[in-house]
């Protein structure tokens, strides 16, 4: 595979990883999709591999997802952008700090942004727990096994 075609695979994976924070793409869909392409691309007993758990992991985000109860965002009060602006929080905290700086990056970027824009710690505090409540687990479990599986992409292109 060339390194154009690594670039855009990599690009296809970063947007599915988006489309994890925004309602209505199918995020994991697209990560498995940009696997798919590469793992076909490559034919190699470790892209097989790299394919055959991302398929596995994300199957069994989506029982989780419809296994947990579903909560109104409406309720929660924060707006869509400090959701989305937390979600890229999270994504650049599972590369700062491997696998762990995700969900800590979400939730401590929804927590400044809340405080910058409720203006205390209090209120911060009970809108970012309350936040996390309604959307904060199945989210961040999308977006962990999304990460997962990018990052063992990640492996699996450097340990080439």
């Amino acid at each position: 595979m060339s390194a154009w075609q690594l670039v855009a695979v990599g690009l296809v994976l970063l947007l599915g990883l988006l489309g994890v924070l925004m309602p209505g793409v199918p995020g994991p869909l697209i990560v498995w999709a940009g696997v798919l392409w590469w793992a076909m691309t490559e034919q190699t007993a470790v892209a097989w591999t790299v394919l055959i758990a991302a398929t596995g992991l994300l199957l069994l985000n989506q029982a989780l997802k419809w296994l947990l109860p579903a909560r109104s965002l409406r309720t929660a009060g924060a707006p869509y952008r400090t959701l989305f602006l937390a979600g890229l929080a999270g994504i650049a905290g599972f590369f700062v700090i491997p696998v762990i700086g995700g969900p800590l990056g979400a939730v401590g970027g929804l927590y400044v942004l809340e405080r910058v824009r409720l203006g205390g710690h209090g209120d911060a505090w009970a809108s970012t727990r309350t936040v996390m409540r309604a959307i904060g687990l199945s989210v961040l479990i999308e977006l962990f096994a999304c990460l997962l599986v990018v990052g063992a992409w990640m492996g699996a292109v450097l340990a080439k």
